[in-house]
């Protein structure tokens, strides 16, 4: 019997930006690209290139992202983001939620996990949405009822490349029953606030072959997943309904994607499009 090795250590190498039809004679701009260090995750190196080069400013957000802000004053026909990092990622046993289900309802957590427990625009739900839920034989047991709503999701919403944008919305993905990890993760996280469970958003980036060679460069892929609170944090992919394993680095948390966006900003001057994004891992051990 083969088991998982206690650690794996990844390359990863995230390019996108934008490019205008003309020229921005300025911008400013703010990226959440760079992986966080935790207990699952050592970042080892981590370094952000851009292009025009820009002075950077770094600073946590008030959701514990680092933030890497830098702004340009001369004119320029394209802004290219480069991230590149590695990352130690550790095998974590299994969490067994600490509080009960029925504990979450206490008024202290209530209000210490306000802003995980409310919806927002891009996870609110109808009122009949939660309520055909709500007549499923639910666990009384927080991770088997949280596994249960993940479970839920997946098999209503079908993972459909290219059938959403980042603007869409929970509902809206719930309606038309297709969606990316994003929706998924924003589905479920509006299930399970709305049955009394703090979750909120998590993004980063997930090996897409879990025996990959050493030393083979693979495209990668962004990638959304949440985390619930049962007396700790714990991570759950509703897209892929597994835990968050040796595969998973995580670059930001928050309330939505809203929270989390790897490059945001305002600019002046003539429209634009995005540049596309390029992700690509290796596996160095």
């Amino acid at each position: 019997m083969t088991t998982s090795p206690p650690s794996a250590r990844l390359a990863i190498r995230h390019v996108t930006g934008f490019v205008y039809d003309g020229l921005a004679e300025s911008s400013y701009n703010e990226a959440r690209m760079t992986p966080l260090t935790s207990e699952r995750q050592n970042v080892l190196e981590a370094t952000l290139h851009i292009r025009p080069v820009a002075s950077q400013l770094t600073y946590l957000d008030y959701f514990g992202t680092i933030v890497t802000a830098f702004d340009l004053h001369e004119p320029h026909g394209q802004l290219e983001v480069t991230a590149v990092a590695t990352v130690e990622v550790f095998a974590t046993p299994r969490v067994v939620p600490s509080v009960a289900y029925a504990e979450l309802r206490d008024s202290r957590l209530r209000d210490e996990f306000a802003e995980y427990l409310a919806p927002t625009p891009r996870t609110s739900l109808p009122k009949e949405f939660h309520e055909e839920l709500a007549g499923q034989r639910l666990s009384p047991d927080t991770g088997e009822l949280v596994a249960q709503v993940s479970s839920y999701v997946r098999d209503r919403v079908a993972y459909v490349t290219g059938s959403t944008h980042v603007q869409t919305t929970a509902h809206e993905s719930w309606v038309q029953r297709t969606g990316v990890c994003q929706d998924l993760s924003h589905v479920t996280i509006s299930f399970l606030r709305g049955l009394g469970i703090p979750a909120r958003y998590v993004s980063g980036y997930v090996h897409p072959i879990s025996d990959a060679t050493v030393g083979e460069t693979v495209e990668g892929q962004s990638h959304a997943w949440i985390e619930y609170f049962a007396g700790e944090w714990v991570g759950v992919d509703p897209t892929n309904g597994n835990d968050i394993g040796l595969s998973h680095v995580v670059v930001a948390k928050g309330r939505d994607y809203g929270d989390v966006p790897p490059l945001k900003g305002i600019y002046h001057g003539a429209p634009s499009r995005a540049l596309g994004v390029r992700v690509e891992i290796t596996k160095l051990r």
